[in-house]
């Protein structure tokens, strides 16, 4: 079984990219409290795809409280001949708990926590596993 829930804060804004294919994806790291001591947290990568990518840049920023349900998925890549290992949260599901609208200012909050969006259990990522 591979499976991740994580309660925390964007640390920064995500961007919207398109893939070749089309398909939409964004990436952002977030901030988990780890629970043993007060004011540390872990930085953690995740990475979303299609519909529910343009919504968390729609309703997210620096800052924002979401909770995801996911798979941890560890890629690699070469650079100046070495391999570099990623290992990220490939998020299926996304709770926006304290969010803001891009277009209001940074003050302002929309609850939307009832909102979920799924994506698909066949749906892979066209990333190279390890």
């Amino acid at each position: 079984m591979n499976k991740v829930a994580l309660i925390g804060r964007l640390t920064k804004d995500p961007v919207l990219r398109t893939l070749s294919e089309g398909k939409s994806v964004t990436s952002f790291s977030m901030a988990v409290p780890n629970g043993y001591k007060k004011d540390e947290a872990d930085f953690i990568n995740c990475t979303i795809y299609g519909k529910l990518a343009e919504l968390t840049v729609k309703y997210c920023g620096k800052g924002s409280l979401v909770g995801v349900t996911g798979r941890l998925h560890t890629r690699f890549y070469e650079k100046e001949g070495t391999r570099i290992y990623v290992t990220e949260v490939i998020v299926e599901e996304i709770r926006f708990l304290a969010t803001k609208r891009k277009e209001e200012q940074p003050a302002d909050r929309v609850e939307v926590a009832e909102d979920r969006f799924e994506i698909p259990a066949d749906f892979t990522p066209n990333t190279t596993p390890v």
